[in-house]
Order: structure tokens, then C-alpha cells, then sequence
């Protein structure tokens, strides 16, 4: 059976529709920000416990502890100024890790509906 050229370009038309709504549906899974308007708790739950374990890991803190350890006997200048470098590295890759985390959870928040954390700390006490 011989195709006109109408009949190929009626497959070609069909066969985008159909690859636009595959690719708008795969677009809609990996929206972060609608999979967590479907699922708020879920997200919640799951921010929660990444925060948990980044925080409570305690990895930056012991990775310096452990550094300055084993660089405590070098005398010399440069185990001094190995101690500044490995710290301020920690210190970076901790502040580069709590960013994140907590841009995940401000999208979360916003996904949510929830007030955002930028105004919402409790101020210190003054006594």
C-alpha cells in the first residue's frame, strides 16, 4: 500500500501531539515545585529528615577536629596554614550545604503555601 503525502504528514502531526504530551507529562513528574503541591506531607516528611541528617551529622565539625589533629605536631608554618586552609574549607562546604538545604526547603514552604522563613525567626531574648 502506497502512503500519500497527506497520510505522512498526518503521521508526522500525530506522532507530535503525542510526543508533546509524553513530554509534557514527563515535565510534570519532575516539577519539584507541583510534585509537592500533590503531595505536601511527603515533601515535609522528607525535607524534615534531610535536614535532620545534615545537621545532626556533625561531619563538618569532625572532619576539622580531626584535621587539626592530625596536623597539630607539624611545627612549621605550613601545617599552620594547612589547619586555615582545611577550616576554611569546611567552613564553606558547611555554608554551601545549609544554602541548599535551605533553598529546598524555602521552595517546599512556597510549594506548600507555608509562610517563608526569611521573617518568621524568633528574635533573641535580651536577658
Amino acid at each position: 500500500m502506497v502512503e500519500t503525502t497527506a497520510d505522512v504528514r498526518r503521521d508526522i502531526e500525530l506522532t507530535r501531539e503525542r510526543m508533546s504530551g509524553t513530554l509534557a507529562e514527563l515535565e510534570r513528574k519532575l516539577n519539584v515545585a507541583e510534585v509537592v503541591r500533590d503531595h505536601p506531607w511527603p515533601a515535609v516528611a522528607l525535607a524534615f529528615g534531610a535536614g535532620v541528617l545534615l545537621s545532626g551529622s556533625g561531619r563538618d565539625i569532625k572532619a576539622a577536629a580531626a584535621t587539626v589533629t592530625a596536623t597539630k605536631g607539624a611545627s612549621s608554618k605550613i601545617g599552620t596554614a594547612l589547619d586555615d586552609v582545611v577550616a576554611t574549607l569546611v567552613r564553606g562546604v558547611h555554608q554551601v550545604v545549609e544554602q541548599r538545604v535551605s533553598g529546598w526547603v524555602e521552595e517546599i514552604k512556597g510549594a506548600i503555601g507555608a509562610p517563608s522563613g526569611n521573617g518568621s525567626r524568633v528574635p533573641a531574648r535580651a536577658d
